[in-house]
């Protein structure tokens, strides 16, 4: 813990509140001067706007030019991030340190995608071993799967596996599983189909477990601590529904990964199926660890290696590029300009690829639950604004639902569009149809309509002058409305590996400039005790199974009795 925390705390280079550094008044005063320009202006005053504002990385281009910023706002915001030590606590978490100081633990999820031959760890802790074996034991076990060496109890080839965790233990492997569809799709119907369980709605169970053949169906059990209540309820009724066709051969059809492997085993896994955790990995970022093994179940395991070679790269990237040109650190700081001179309280993800469609649940995820803080290093409540918003879905869909409010809302809501150059399937018109949009929609948030413009267009459809005038402002748009435009070559699964790395380190960038751990999540822990002391207590039976409801405010009381009377 000393070793992480108070290296952070030395980067901070005086006692000063981070509004009052010179840095941070010097970016005031420049959003002062820049706040009202429009993006028309920057672009008619700087022909080179696009190349100048463009990075590149194998397979992406990152067009940051559809921004409210200038040199000068680049040059200011990067003066932030050296003031706040973001080289110095980005070096602290690859080197290991505790720099998740609540838990006191370091932050090494780069280690299970490390592809090089370093070390990995805190001093004389070389984590790689062990990630090694169990990258190891992975192979084996899904190629077993996908090639049927590994059969189920009956002797018959697993068809199905249903992933069965929440959260990190989720929505990663979800995500990546239907962005990689295609990389495994069966070969003459040998192909492995994977289902997610994690809601502990019963018609959740219903819905994945249905038409499935017990005989045919593994279950792998994700879950860091193993005590997670909604994923070790779906585990049990996972247990029961195919215990009632394999009866003592249930435990055959069932996998764990956790970093509890002791109790994974009493719980009834077979040993030599449980794949660890460690404590130093966070479920956000685990998708790189055996919580992906159901993924390398589906798409196969060197696919899986091209998945965390991507992330490797982008990983070397973020360490190795000067800030300038470091994609991660551009995203970010881009982020604080709005988020904290802007005061945007949203961020849009719009992947116009329907396999990225599970994308911005993901980086929800990452990003709220990581910057979702308002205590820093001190302890004590920061003054400024920190984790947005994150939201969004998929194009085309997102134009018949949101983009109305992003074109003439009240909100000013920054927008990352992330599309690809060449489809997944074979080139087809529809593709470039979607493309087109997907270059429309950024070019028409930043460039609106004028009045003059919408009179033209209303005139050279032969309405009046009369007819126009009650129009006009119905039809005028401010544009102005700021993008980043992530273009990559296709999505394999090495460029995912890095699209997610990206945001990964976008974040924990940010989390640096607030001073706040981007690590922990003590604000998801409040709701889970009081669910464990309602069900303990029996409130939820018919006439309360004459519990004690005195301690709860009137409100879940009276909900809590109103919900058993209507059990009886």
């Amino acid at each position: 813990m000393k070793q992480g925390k108070k290296a952070l705390r030395k980067m901070e280079q005086t006692g000063k509140p981070l509004q009052k550094t010179a840095e941070w008044i010097a970016l005031e005063n420049h959003y002062d001067k820049i706040r009202d320009i429009h993006l028309r202006d920057l672009f008619d005053k700087d022909p080179e706007r696009f190349s100048r504002f463009s990075r590149s990385f194998p397979g992406f281009l990152v067009d940051f030019s559809k921004n409210r910023l200038n040199n000068k706002t680049l040059s200011l915001l990067l003066d932030l991030a050296k003031r706040a030590g973001v080289e110095k606590a980005r070096d602290l978490m690859f080197q290991g340190a505790a720099i998740n100081w609540t838990e006191k633990r370091p932050a090494l999820h780069p280690a299970l995608r490390n592809r090089s031959d370093s070390p990995m760890g805190p001093k004389d802790q070389d984590v790689m071993p062990e990630v090694t074996a169990t990258l190891d034991r992975m192979k084996a076990f899904a190629e077993g799967v996908r090639t049927g060496k590994l059969k189920g109890s009956s002797g018959k080839r697993f068809r199905t596996v249903v992933n069965i965790g929440i959260g990190g233990s989720h929505l990663g492997p979800e995500m990546i599983t239907r962005a990689l569809h295609s990389y495994g799709q069966p070969k003459r119907g040998k192909g492995i189909a994977v289902r997610f369980l994690a809601n502990i709605d019963p018609t959740a169970f219903k819905e994945t477990v249905e038409e499935l053949n017990p005989q045919e169906t593994l279950f792998i059990v994700s879950s860091k601590s193993f005590t997670t209540t909604e994923t070790l309820t779906n585990a049990r009724s996972a247990w029961e529904w195919a215990e009632k066709s394999l009866g003592e051969k249930t435990g055959h059809h069932f996998a764990g990964v956790t970093a509890q492997v002791e109790r994974a085993r009493e719980w009834g896994i077979d040993p030599e199926r449980v794949f660890p955790l460690w404590e130093w990995v966070g479920g956000r970022y685990s998708w790189a660890s055996a919580i992906g093994l159901c993924v390398a179940c589906r798409i196969g395991f060197d696919h899986f290696e091209e998945l965390l070679q991507g992330a490797h790269e982008m990983d070397r990237h973020f360490q190795e590029a000067p800030l300038e040109e470091n994609i991660p650190v551009l995203m970010a700081m881009i982020g604080i300009w709005y988020r904290n001179f802007f005061n945007t309280q949203t961020q849009a993800i719009l992947p116009y690829s329907h396999a990225l469609g599970a994308f911005p649940a993901f980086v929800q995820q990452l990003d709220m639950e990581s910057n979702g803080k308002s205590i820093d290093l001190n302890g004590e409540r920061v003054r400024y604004q920190t984790g947005p918003v994150v939201w969004g879905e998929s194009g085309t869909l997102n134009q018949h639902s949101f983009f109305q409010l992003l074109h003439q809302g009240k909100f000013l809501v920054p927008a990352d569009f992330i599309g690809f150059v060449e489809p997944l399937e074979e080139a087809s018109e529809s593709h470039g149809e979607l493309m087109a949009h997907f270059f429309a929609q950024s070019q028409a948030l930043m460039l609106g309509r004028n009045p003059k413009e919408v009179k033209k267009d209303l005139l050279a459809r032969e309405m009046s002058p009369k007819e126009i005038a009650p129009l006009l402002p119905h039809r005028t748009f401010r544009g102005n409305r700021p993008s980043t435009t992530l273009l990559i070559d296709q999505l394999t699964p090495r460029n995912l590996g890095a699209l997610i790395a990206l945001y990964e380190m976008k974040v924990f960038v940010q989390g640096i400039i607030w001073r706040i751990n981007s690590f922990d999540q003590w604000g998801v822990e409040l709701g889970k005790q009081l669910a464990e002391k309602i069900l303990n207590e029996g409130s939820l039976v018919a006439n309360n199974g004459g519990a004690d409801l005195s301690h709860h405010d009137p409100s879940t009381r009276g909900l809590l009795q109103h919900f058993a009377q209507h059990l009886e």
